[in-house]
């Protein structure tokens, strides 16, 4: 199940909770990140291709590439057997920001996404079916968990997909990592 937790930046502890798809929706729209729920168009089997994929959800991807002149679109898979899983855990777990949307839409699965805005921090446990965008520019952190099992559509305006800028800022280090909150 989807789940928004929101801290402050000050302060680990949670003060709000919410399970709801439209209240999520609505809270982090407040912060101009988009979160959406989607169904695919015809059921995919595991060993579904990049190609029937995208086509399941060819209609939401082409709405949002027309919205956002994205160029490209691929889908990205990591499993708990994935050699680098460490190496890739870690290579998002500090903050950092993007010159482009961050969208994910996840096929199957989960991940842990942290956003760091105005004065808060919203936890936002992402699971089948949700589509999360993290504007431009939007500090925030990504937790897969140490034993990862996502598949996710991603979407990109720029050729070379999202560069991450880390900020410096130590904050992500205090806050529960995804086994901490989920497991």
């Amino acid at each position: 199940m989807s789940h928004l937790t929101i801290f402050s930046d000050t302060n680990a502890h949670a003060s709000e909770s919410f399970t709801d798809g439209a209240e999520i929706s609505r809270r982090l729209g407040k912060i101009g990140v988009r979160f959406e729920r989607w169904e695919a168009a015809r059921a995919l089997t595991d060993s579904a291709t990049q190609e029937d994929i995208i086509a399941a959800y060819q209609s939401q991807v082409d709405a949002l590439m027309d919205e956002y002149d994205f160029k490209s679109v691929d889908v990205v898979s990591l499993t708990p057997n994935h050699p680098d899983k460490a190496a890739l855990r870690a290579k998002f777990l500090d903050e950092h920001v993007h010159s482009d949307f961050e969208v994910r839409f996840f096929v199957d699965g989960q991940g842990l996404f942290y956003i760091h805005k105005d004065g808060q921090v919203y936890g936002v446990l992402c699971e089948k079916g949700d589509l999360i965008s993290v504007p431009a520019n939007t500090p925030h952190w990504f937790d897969m968990g140490e034993n990862p099992h996502f598949k996710c559509i991603r979407l990109f305006t720029t050729p070379e997909g999202w560069v991450a800028q880390y900020t410096g800022d130590k904050i992500a280090g205090g806050y529960p990592k995804f086994a901490q909150q989920f497991c």
